[in-house]
């Protein structure tokens, strides 16, 4: 059995493999073509699980999603590299044809901080409830205008060029050129109407800070200013704080509003000077206790000028919007001021119950009173996006620009509430109640951009009216002043508040209105600084009188019993500020600082404050009265000889 078996032939096992008459061939085999590559490609890919397919399509779609984000953000910057290059080379061949525009009258004025007092323009702001956007109190930094830097600005400013293409002539003519006798002047940018677009407080440029030189130290007359209002500080924290206005020598206040008056006038010139810890307390006062809910008669013109200008200037100054709801806030109340059969404001206010009233004595009111609140309400629409405040004293200003009764641009003392109509008609003068009118004009048109016409026609129309009928030159200096006509006939007499004007006249020069405004400036300045000169005291009398005739033995300026007394006022020192900042003549710094000693002789109180004195002819015994005005701190020293000390919007 087991032999058999071993003979048998060995087992062969075969695979059969059947091929197609076209592979047999060699027709349809592998030969590494595309076909037969996709086929591979594709069988593989059939062979990968679901998962790891969708992984891979995910992988393609977030790759090819960020290449479309790539080419859009890489576009626009390519395209406007190649537009600039093509625009350049357009425009470079008509460089010879370039014009020169019309350079300023005057350089401007060397900044002194890169956001001190300076107001860039901005868009109006509409704030339901703002953010406490507060920037701190810098140190005072202040830097004087130098020669060489006026000399470059100058330089700089003849520059200046226009292409002449078609699209800019076409833009010229839009623009409505302002001339007055030989001044052309092209209206700046304004500000933009009131609007409900919100924005915050704008900044200081990163080129137009990086183009400050370094800080002047403080030198000893800004220290002696700093040491003045901390003095004068001293006297209202001890002994009047919250209250309106300090009384020195009895240690105690008076109130006319009960609004603490002297705190928000003062609270610019704190951070202006550099006074943080004052600042901050002034502001928890403000926070906590300033309430406009009262049952009190406030005077339109004197709460706007220190309550409402006051506000709107530290917001400016801090970015705080506490001082911008306080300001609307108050704002709201003198409202109904304005309800009156003509438009012209009464005169006062009660800001609890929402009512207004003349005095009780007249339904006149004073023309400066009603013309100068609306450099304050115009800029309230402008924060605030309501335009109802400027609204409302735009209609005064449009109303007294259209009103008969003026000579050669200068307006009576009085306007009726009821018809609207001058009252008093012949008596003109640039002194109390009449003042303020012609400050605003100017100061209007430039806080408008130069755009309105009419503000700037009535303020040059009024500065002829004044060469033409009030100027005069004293005796025995020769002094230019400003007196006063009443039913033609001319009156010698000169009120202190008249020297605002050298300060606004030079203003008005520096924005390019006539050289000669300049000019007169320049002698006006000098006869209000011989207004203290030629005073045993060294300080201005409330009222002079000049002397038009030589006589033995007597001065150019004269002095009424009635009149010689001083309240601290502001107009000169203001005005010696604007000079200086303007022409950079050390003459006037020095003039101030005459002043300021004076003040520091005559009407410091050792235990804390400054009083007005009731005669500036007795050294001796000036008679103090035991008052010290609010704007003692909110303006005059403000714009003390302190070199470069800026005054706030509050003009």
């Amino acid at each position: 059995m087991y032999s058999a078996a071993a003979a048998s032939p060995p087992r062969r096992d075969f695979i059969s493999v059947t091929l197609s008459p076209e592979e047999a061939a060699g027709v349809g085999g592998y030969n590494n073509s595309k076909a037969w590559r996709r086929r591979s490609c594709w069988r593989k890919w059939k062979q990968l699980s679901r998962l790891q397919r969708s992984i891979i399509l995910f992988l393609f779609a977030f790759l090819a999603v960020c290449g479309v984000i790539s080419f859009t953000s890489m576009g626009e910057p390519w395209k406007s590299l190649t537009n600039k290059s093509l625009d350049e080379q357009r425009t470079e061949p008509e460089i010879p044809g370039l014009k020169l525009v019309n350079p300023a009258v005057l350089p401007a004025p060397q900044k002194a901080d890169a956001n001190a007092g300076d107001y860039p323009e901005r868009s109006p702001q509409k704030q339901p409830k703002l953010p406490h956007v507060r920037r701190n109190p810098s140190n005072l930094q202040i830097k004087p205008p130098r020669r060489d830097v006026r000399l470059k600005t100058r330089h700089a400013t003849s520059k200046i060029v226009e292409e002449p293409v078609q699209a800019d002539k076409e833009e010229k003519t839009e623009k409505s050129v302002i001339s007055w006798r030989g001044a052309v002047i092209e209206p700046d940018q304004s500000t933009e109407p009131p609007s409900s677009k919100i924005k915050e407080p704008e900044k200081p440029s990163f080129l137009e800070a990086e183009g400050q030189k370094e800080p002047v130290p403080i030198n000893e007359r800004q220290m002696a200013v700093i040491e003045a209002f901390r003095h004068a500080w001293k006297g209202y924290k001890d002994f009047a704080w919250g209250h309106d206005e300090l009384k020195p020598l009895s240690k105690s206040y008076s109130e006319w509003f009960g609004l603490g008056l002297t705190l928000i006038d003062a609270l610019d010139t704190m951070w202006i000077l550099g006074l943080k810890e004052e600042f901050e307390e002034a502001r928890i006062w403000v926070a906590n206790d300033l309430v406009f809910d009262k049952n009190v008669d406030v005077n339109l013109f004197e709460s706007t000028i220190r309550i409402l200008g006051g506000l709107l200037s530290t917001y400016h100054l801090s970015g705080d919007s506490l001082f911008l709801e306080k300001a609307k806030d108050i704002g709201n109340r003198l409202m109904p001021a304005f309800k009156t059969p003509s438009k012209i404001p009464y005169s006062d206010v009660n800001i609890g119950r929402g009512t207004a009233h003349p005095p009780r004595w007249t339904s006149d009111s004073t023309v400066a009173e009603v013309t100068s609140i609306q450099l304050e309400f115009r800029e309230l629409s402008r924060l605030t996006g309501d335009e109802k405040f400027q609204k409302a004293v735009d209609e005064v200003t449009k109303h007294v620009h259209t009103l008969s009764g003026k000579s050669d641009g200068l307006v009576p003392m009085f306007i009726n509430t009821n018809s609207g109509q001058f009252t008093h008609l012949g008596v003109y003068t640039l002194g109390a109640r009449a003042d303020s009118y012609y400050e605003y004009l100017l100061k209007q048109w430039i806080q408008g951009g130069k755009k309105e016409n009419e503000l700037l026609e009535d303020y040059m129309r009024a500065i002829e009216g004044v060469k033409k009928h009030l100027l005069q030159r004293s005796q025995p200096k020769k002094l230019t002043f400003v007196g006063e006509l009443a039913h033609g006939h001319f009156s010698a007499k000169m009120d202190h508040l008249v020297c605002f004007l050298p300060g606004t006249l030079a203003l008005g020069a520096h924005n390019g209105l006539s050289a000669d405004h300049m000019k007169l400036a320049e002698a006006l300045i000098e006869t209000c600084y011989q207004m203290y000169e030629q005073v045993e005291t060294g300080l201005s009398p409330e009222i002079v009188h000049f002397n038009l005739h030589a006589q033995k033995g007597h001065k150019d300026v004269e002095i009424k019993p009635a009149d010689r007394h001083n309240l601290l006022r502001p107009e000169t020192v203001e005005s010696l500020f604007y000079m200086y900042r303007f022409t950079g003549d050390k003459k006037y710094q020095d003039w101030g600082w005459e002043i300021l000693q004076n003040f520091n002789k005559y009407t410091r109180v050792p235990t804390g404050g400054y009083t007005s004195i009731n005669n500036v002819q007795n050294p001796s015994n000036p008679e103090p009265r035991d008052k010290m005005e609010s704007f003692f701190l909110g303006e005059t020293l403000k714009t003390s000889p302190a070199e470069g000390m800026k005054r706030s919007l509050k003009m």
